[in-house]
């Protein structure tokens, strides 16, 4: 069965897709960006912020799923620049601290709203 998942905690889509989609027990969620969805304004000044409040919007999604962080188990990473590669390795790392998933980070010429880091999630939950 598939289901919608949206919620008020992060970001509305600025797009045709949604938040993410649930199917049986896998969560497919949309790659998050460093939007505050509460003020609907991009947090930039460090890249370590972006980055901190990308993972927010990706917790934020997960738990509208009944998930969190120890669901996940696959991460897409999207830089703008390999720079970044280290600082958002050292946020990304507080939210899996033992239940590493698998992922790969790949820099990229331009990200939507020209952010610097967008990251999407696939979590399953056995139950």
């Amino acid at each position: 069965m598939k289901k919608i998942i949206n919620t008020s905690n992060a970001p509305a889509a600025i797009g045709p897709y949604s938040q993410a989609v649930l199917v049986d027990n896998t969560l497919y969620c949309s790659g998050q960006i460093a939007l505050d969805p509460l003020t609907g304004d991009l947090v930039m000044d460090t890249i370590e912020e972006e980055t901190e409040q990308v993972m927010k919007n990706i917790e934020a999604v997960l738990a509208a799923s009944k998930m969190n962080f120890k669901h996940v188990v696959k991460c897409s990473i999207f830089m703008s620049s390999i720079e970044y590669y280290d600082e958002i390795n050292e946020v990304y790392s507080r939210y899996f601290k033992d239940t590493s998933p698998a992922r790969e980070a790949v820099a990229v010429k331009t990200l939507p709203k020209n952010v610097n880091v967008e990251i999407s999630v696939i979590a399953h939950n056995a139950i």
